[in-house]
C-alpha cells in the first residue's frame, strides 16, 4: 500500500510497464499511458465490459515517474499552497501512480477528466458499480478523506486484484481499512 504514510523506495519504477490497448483522452504514447502488465490486462477487460454496457471510458493518467510527480506536486503547491495541494496530490514517492497500478479515468470526451464534475456521470456510476468485478477499487471514496488523506476522487482507480476488490466493495471500506492501517487523517 502506498499513501501519505507508506512511501515507495527512491527511484522506484516497475519493470513490467506496458501500454494498455484502450482509448485515452490524448493520442501520444507517453509515460502516463502505461500501467503494469496485470493492471493493463484487467483495464482492457474493464473497458470492454463498460463498452458492452454502452459506457465509453478513456484513460487520463496512469503511470507517473517520481520526477513527473515532483514537477506536478510543486506546480500545485505554487498554485494552491502546500496544505491544499496535499488534499488532492501526493508528495513525490507517495503517489499510487508511480506503482503503475493506478489510473485516472474519464469519458472519451475528456470532459471532467480528473475533476469533481466527474462524480455522477454515467462513467463514474458505471465504475462505482463494476470496477471491483475487474479487480479495481475507487481508491479515494466519498466520505473517507479522514482515512485516505485525499478528497473524493471517483476517477482514480487502483488495481488490487478481484478478491481484494470484491471484499473492499462489499464492505464499503478503503484500502487502509482493508489492511487495518492507521488512518491518515490529513
Amino acid at each position: 500500500m502506498i499513501n501519505k504514510q507508506y512511501k515507495l523506495p527512491d527511484g522506484y519504477k516497475p519493470a513490467d510497464l506496458v501500454y494498455p490497448d484502450v482509448p485515452f483522452i490524448f493520442s501520444e504514447k507517453i509515460e502516463k499511458r502505461m500501467l503494469r502488465k496485470t493492471a493493463a490486462d484487467a483495464l482492457e477487460k474493464m473497458f470492454a465490459g463498460a463498452l458492452k454496457d454502452g459506457v465509453h471510458l478513456a484513460g487520463v493518467s496512469g503511470y507517473r515517474s517520481e520526477a513527473t510527480q515532483t514537477r506536478l506536486f510543486n506546480n500545485y503547491v505554487k498554485r494552491d499552497g502546500e496544505e491544499k495541494a496535499r488534499t488532492y496530490s501526493a508528495v513525490p514517492g507517495h503517489s499510487e501512480h508511480q506503482t503503475g497500478l493506478a489510473i485516472d479515468l474519464s469519458g472519451t470526451d475528456g470532459k471532467c477528466a480528473a475533476e469533481s464534475c466527474f462524480a455522477g456521470t454515467e462513467e463514474a456510476n458505471w465504475l462505482a458499480a463494476h470496477a471491483a468485478e475487474y479487480g479495481f477499487i475507487i481508491r479515494y471514496p466519498e466520505g473517507k478523506q479522514a482515512i485516505t488523506g485525499y478528497m473524493y476522487e471517483p476517477w482514480h482507480v487502483r488495481y488490487v486484484g478481484k478478491d481484494i476488490a470484491a471484499s473492499i466493495a462489499e464492505r464499503g471500506i478503503t484500502l487502509e481499512e482493508y489492511y487495518d492501517a492507521v488512518p491518515v487523517s490529513k
